[in-house]
């Protein structure tokens, strides 16, 4: 059996869907962080079958939980203090993103001005859709 050590202080993010740590490693930046991160893929889990299982030394300010909620709000946050969970956290859809998305309109003003944020706000819950605030475009999810 693999052994990895537990954390002293910093994040689990657990519960996430088998194969999708890499794309969520990804988006979130991690290799960019100053600190040990771990990634455990295909776990065996009661409750998934297999899942995926990142740790993260460090408070929960390294992690933008927008993004994360985005890319999978069924993912379990496990807040490590002591050695110990001392707290979980349950992700949702975030109801407005900021620069995570980006409009394919070619018409919208974000094409055209550069420094603009991109901003999209939930349109649909059920299907993940959101839209952008200036030219009303449509993104599902598709990161």
């Amino acid at each position: 059996m693999l052994n990895i050590s537990g954390l002293d202080e910093g994040i689990v993010l657990d519960h996430i869907q088998a194969g999708m740590s890499t794309k969520i490693f990804k988006h979130l930046g991690l290799e960019k962080l100053d600190c040990q991160v771990a990634m455990i893929r295909n776990v065996k889990s009661n409750k998934m079958g297999k899942k995926d299982i990142i740790k993260i030394e460090g408070g929960l300010d390294q992690v933008d939980l927008d993004v994360l909620g985005y890319l999978d709000h069924n993912i379990t946050i496990n807040i490590i203090r002591g050695g110990v969970i001392v707290e979980k956290k349950a992700l949702k859809l975030p109801s407005r993103l900021t620069n995570v998305l980006v409009c394919k309109n070619p018409r919208c003003v974000t094409t055209v001005e550069r420094n603009l944020k991109q901003v999209f706000t939930l349109a649909n819950p059920e299907t993940q859709t959101y839209r952008c605030i200036y030219c009303e475009e449509t993104v599902g999810k598709k990161l």
